[in-house]
């Protein structure tokens, strides 16, 4: 099954569409309303409103008798205002789509409109339940689209025997992929630590206590807990974020605070981290006379793929990328995903695709840039490949006996 199954022409302006027209998390309107019309229109049973605005298209496949497949693409944008200069560049100040959700979107209304297509015609897709997932709101954090459409009963409504999602990466040549079985990506939690002392006059600081010193104190200290309390081959990283203290140079503070970003890539490092940030700046607030509160946010877990769905995932993308260009034993990433708490509920894999050379400034080529970048934009390129590899993978897992797959 080739990408030549594909409309490729309206994937693009699928895409352009919704790049020109980006909504942040919980207000997908406009995209969940394309979405949801071209699912209807190519005959699948659609649902709306789960976490607001997001879609499920549903489509029983040959006689229906056999296993359910959820396949995931998320729909928002993020609140960067677009300098690429291209022609479909955001048409909303302070909103573009810099993390590829476009591009997701795209791929997946491709492939749907393909399979339903070929179950139409009768080709052989085997037989069960397809249930496509238009998630909303991956990019907002703690409580994020992928959550909120568990707790509103997305599989409930609609159970999943296996779960799937991609994503892309810049850097990584398009027509390649990589993903690993087990811990893929870390945990996301954030964490504002606030010391609390006594305000006073610069010239007199015997008179207070000044917060900012076991502030600073904590900030070297932090550095130390990755080095020092983890295992050589556990991963974490604690990044400070934010650092704010004081009004003047003359006075000293009653308050400082940091904010900070910890990612574990498995959940015993995680608990880990937390106990030791956490004591940590208590004892050195304690030390200089002050006191110290934490405000400890646990955000996505760790995204931990299937052995077995993995195995089914590399089979599809060798047939997709073909064997040269799939990795299935990737290091994992630092990363965080929504997606966790969907593999948290259903077996599944999660997979990254190449974006390429994909940097842009005023129509000019850039060089690689990250997501989450005000040059970045998804590589249209990548289009055929994503698409060919939901088909070959629905096919695959339709058609083969879980005992025979990898």
């Amino acid at each position: 099954m080739a990408s030549t199954m594909l409309d490729l022409h309206a994937m693009k302006t699928w895409r352009h569409a919704i790049h020109q027209h980006p909504e942040l998390g919980f207000e997908e309107q406009r995209t969940s309303a394309l979405v949801a019309q071209c699912l209807t229109d190519w005959g699948y049973d659609v649902h709306t409103g789960l976490a607001d605005t997001g879609v499920v298209g549903t489509l029983v496949i040959g006689n229906g008798r056999g296993p359910r497949l959820g396949l995931r693409a998320e729909m928002d944008a993020l609140p960067i205002h677009e300098a690429t200069g291209l022609p479909w560049q955001s048409t909303i100040n302070g909103k573009m789509h810099a993390c590829g959700h476009d591009g997701h979107t795209a791929i997946m209304l491709g492939a749907a409109q393909a399979l339903a297509k070929i179950n139409a015609a009768g080709t052989e897709l085997g037989n069960g339940t397809l249930h496509i997932i238009f998630q909303p709101a991956e990019e907002v954090g703690g409580g994020g689209g992928a959550q909120r459409m568990i707790e509103d009963g997305l599989f409930k409504q609609f159970p999943c025997d296996a779960i799937f999602a991609l994503h892309n990466l810049p850097g990584t040549p398009v027509g390649q992929c990589f993903f690993r079985p087990g811990a893929f990506m870390c945990s996301s939690d954030k964490v504002t630590i606030k010391f609390h002392g006594k305000s006073g006059h610069g010239a007199m600081p015997d008179l207070a206590l000044d917060p900012t010193v076991p502030m600073a104190a904590t900030l070297l200290g932090l550095q130390s807990i990755v080095g020092r309390n983890l295992s050589p081959f556990d991963s974490g990283v604690i990044s400070v974020g934010r650092v704010t203290a004081g009004t003047s140079y003359n006075i000293i503070p009653n308050e400082a605070e940091i904010e900070l970003s910890v990612r574990a890539l498995h959940p015993e490092t995680r608990e880990t981290l937390c106990s030791r940030i956490s004591e940590l700046a208590k004892h050195q607030a304690q030390a200089y006379g002050c006191t110290a509160t934490l405000d400890y946010v646990f955000g996505y877990p760790v995204l931990v793929n299937d052995d077995a769905q993995s195995r089914l995932v590399e089979q599809a993308a060798r047939e997709t990328f073909g064997a040269d260009n799939v990795n299935a034993e990737a290091l994992p990433l630092a990363n965080s995903e929504d997606f966790a708490y969907m593999l948290q509920e259903v077996p599944g894999c999660y997979l990254i695709i190449g974006n390429g050379d994909n940097g842009h400034a005023e129509g000019q080529r850039l060089g690689p840039c990250s997501v989450h970048n005000p040059h970045y934009d998804f590589n249209d390129e990548c289009l055929p490949y994503g698409g060919a590899f939901w088909l070959n993978l629905t096919r695959m897992f339709f058609t083969q006996p879980p005992a025979t797959r990898g």
